[in-house]
Order: C-alpha cells, then structure tokens, then sequence
C-alpha cells in the first residue's frame, strides 16, 4: 500500500501552462503561450464533472497566477480533490520575473502561507521541493520543516520535485516523503525513479507525460510556436522542441509507434498515456492543458485503460528496451 492514498482517478491536471507567461531570472520566457482565463476556468470546470481529483500546480507558474485560478474554481468543494503545489523558486509577482531560489525554513512557511492564501486553502495535500538540483546533503532542515508543517496541518505530505534518483531516494524514508514527481514518457523512461517509487511506496507523480505536448500528435516538422512560449524560448533542459520547433528526431520516433497507440481508437495522446498507466502502477499522470478539449481528450484515456503487454512490448522492440517485464 503506498504512503499516501490520492482520491482516484489516476490521471490529473498539471497546472503550469494556465499561469500564463511569466519570466526566469535569465529573463526569457518560462510559460506556454495562448493560455487564456475564462478557458482555463472552464476547463477545470471540464476536469471536475469528468471526475478528476488531482490537481498539480505551483507557486512558480505564472508567479503565483496559476495557483489562483485553482484556487477561484476548486474553494467550494476543496476537500473533494487532492492538491499538490511546490516551493523553492522566487519571483517577483509584479514583473512576473523569477528572482533565485530559497529552500530556508523561513522561507519554507511563507511560501507555503502566500499558496494557501492564493489557493483559498488551510491545508495542502502534497507539498513539493521544486529545486530539482538542490543538494541531497542540504535537504535535512527542509525536510524537518516539512514535518513540522505536517505536524501543524498545514499539509499532509511531502515530496521532491526532481528526475535526480540520488536526491530522490535521500529521504524517501521518512514516514511524511509521500511522492516524488518526474519526467516519464514514450521518450523518456526515468526507470530509477519509478522503480524507486515502487520500493519506497511513493506517489510517482508523473510531469511531462506527453513531452510537452509533442506526443500529442498534432505537430509536424512545419509546426512553427510563437516567440512567447517557452519552446521556443528553448532553455537546455527542453529537449523535445528547439526554436519553436519539434526536435526530427522525437517526431520519428513518435511516427515509429503511431499506428500501435492508436490501434485500439485511441488518440495519440491517449496512447502515449496508456502507455504510463502500463508502466508503473505508482504513477499519478498529470498532462497539461489550456482548453476544456485537451482535458477531455486525457481523461478519456481512462476508459482505454492501460496499454496491453503486447503494445507494451512492440513499442519496446521500435524504441529499445525499457528493462520491463509487462507479463
């Protein structure tokens, strides 16, 4: 049994891209273009008829917007989802601009005191390290502020944002370390962390489930973003798309296994996160979104379910092997 029990179903919302744009501290964009209010309302609205209960944000996305527009929607019937948000990152919320990052106890509780006032929420569900490269050995005095937040109520659990294993599984065996968000998708295959996750009973909170949106099927070597999106921003860390522009070689890989993942009537996308409800029974999927359309179409995944062992397997075979026995 893992640590901590979410309230189903397994696939969320991430909440970065509703924030809007906002800006790092190099100064380039650090948000998704295009994402507009009255339909990032609408499709929370969308998500909670369709019966989604995880909702993932941050106080980084959007310099604090993203955590308000969840709280707007979700304050009414609050104790019906499970919310999980993240601290670290500084920002000024005027100028939208990232300042540097903070993990001190000080600041650990006004961080979490400016989200819980944002959220128009007493208490969080899951409260995220989102330093991913913070160093293991500094990690102790955050993780007892943790705990005592724990202990206080303010949160119920806690975690680290990060696809470092060694960072992750520093602490995993703290009775309040519930979960650990990572990358994992058809491209990307942390397998560390998803095991470590198993192991240690962990949420494996799963960002970037459809890397980016790339594996939602939509865009071809033609596909051109806007300057104001962070794709095309491009900082190194992106991988999947580089001045705008898909990278060749994870659209050939993607044509390579199209015709598997949508063999059943799936969408792309519904394959791509088929193919994460196969991989790990630990994972909480937590794909973007801007628009009630694309929320829809995640969710419906659910009713496909999983991938079979023998999708599982060809996709296997085309991309390399994932070091998985899916019998």
């Amino acid at each position: 049994m893992l640590k901590f029990q979410i309230k189903t179903p397994t696939i969320g919302l991430g909440c970065w891209a509703i924030g809007g744009n906002f800006f790092g501290t190099d100064g380039k964009v650090t948000g998704y273009s295009g994402a507009k209010d009255e339909e990032s309302i609408r499709a929370i609205q969308r998500a909670i008829e369709l019966g989604v209960k995880v909702f993932d944000t941050a106080d980084y996305y959007g310099c604090g917007h993203s955590e308000e527009l969840l709280g707007k929607t979700l304050a009414d019937s609050r104790k019906e989802f499970t919310i999980i948000s993240k601290f670290g990152n500084t920002f000024d919320i005027a100028t939208k601009h990232g300042i540097g990052t903070d993990a001190s106890p000080k600041y650990i509780r006004t961080a979490l005191a400016d989200s819980l006032k944002r959220l128009k929420t007493d208490y969080l569900d899951i409260y995220l390290l989102h330093l991913w490269d913070y160093p293991a050995d500094a990690g102790q005095p955050v993780m007892d502020t943790l705990d005592d937040l724990v202990i206080e109520g303010k949160i119920r659990g806690y975690g680290w944002s990060t696809d470092s294993t060694s960072r992750a599984k520093t602490y995993a065996s703290r009775e309040n370390y519930v979960a650990i968000e990572s990358e994992l998708n058809l491209f990307k295959d942390t397998h560390e962390i998803v095991a470590l996750c198993e192991k240690e009973r962990l949420l494996n909170l799963i960002r970037t489930p459809l890397a980016m949106g790339l594996l939602g099927g939509k865009y071809t070597r033609e596909s051109q973003l806007p300057s104001d999106d962070i794709r095309t921003a491009s900082p190194e860390w992106i991988a999947y798309f580089k001045n705008g522009q898909p990278t060749p070689g994870f659209l050939q890989k993607l044509e390579s296994v199209k015709q598997i993942l949508t063999e059943d009537g799936r969408t792309v996308a519904q394959g791509a996160l088929g193919w994460i409800l196969a991989r790990t029974p630990n994972a909480v999927i937590l794909p973007g979104f801007k628009n009630a359309r694309q929320v829809e179409e995640n969710i419906t995944t659910l009713k496909y379910g999983a991938l079979k062992p023998s999708q599982m397997k060809a996709i296997d075979d085309i991309m390399g092997s994932r070091l998985t026995n899916y019998e």
